[in-house]
């Protein structure tokens, strides 16, 4: 053990209960969710994610033992150099799906498109017929009615210089800088296992 003071029974007792206080609220907090970007979700996320880890560092401390979960953060940016008062915000943001089902892709796309055009024979074709007519946000809530499975997400607000119309078109990700990011937010099935671990009946 280390030679600092060492935490209490107590202490090490306090911090695995507010671990167990941190799961109930974020299963009271998914079981209530108002949408797939719900921030009382991500609270509720990070809040057991620093109950954790104190009761991970007390444990050590007080006992030389380690728990056998360590949850994800999302935290891999530098610190923040931006503007405390930016003058604009750039909202970066990627998702992921996988092709699960070619055949339903192509049907939504031939329904979307003339049958002489063609544009629906080919998956990247239909992609693009699919990304043509809908906006993002409508594909990601039904993607799986597009034949595409959910894989990994990420949300990056950056700070920005305000710019003109048409300015940073021919370069749109060049200015992604990590230390302008003001926030993340992250969504992976990592994290899901990650939880199962700490509470195997989530």
């Amino acid at each position: 053990m280390s030679d600092a003071v060492q935490p209490t029974v107590a202490e090490v007792r306090a911090a695995v209960e507010a671990v167990k206080t941190a799961l109930d609220r974020h299963l009271d907090a998914i079981e209530n969710r108002t949408g797939e970007d719900d921030p009382a979700v991500y609270a509720a996320f990070d809040a057991l994610a620093s109950a954790a880890e104190a009761y991970d560092e007390l444990l050590y401390d007080a006992y030389d033992e380690v728990t056998p979960f360590e949850v994800p953060s999302g935290d891999t940016l530098p610190g923040y150099e931006g503007p405390e008062e930016p003058g604009a915000v750039s909202v970066l943001i990627r998702r992921d799906y996988t092709v699960a089902d070619p055949q339903r892709l192509l049907s939504q796309a031939e329904r979307l498109t003339d049958a002489d055009t063609g544009a629906g024979t080919s998956v990247n074709a239909a992609i693009g017929v699919l990304f043509g007519e809908y906006e993002p946000d409508e594909v990601d809530r039904r993607h799986k009615e597009f034949g595409l499975e959910e894989g990994d997400s990420t949300l990056w607000v950056s700070a920005a210089e305000p710019t003109e119309p048409g300015e940073w078109l021919g370069a749109p990700f060049d200015q992604a800088a990590p230390q302008l990011i003001i926030c993340r937010f992250d969504v992976s099935a990592v994290f899901d296992d990650e939880l199962e671990a700490l509470d195997p009946d989530l």
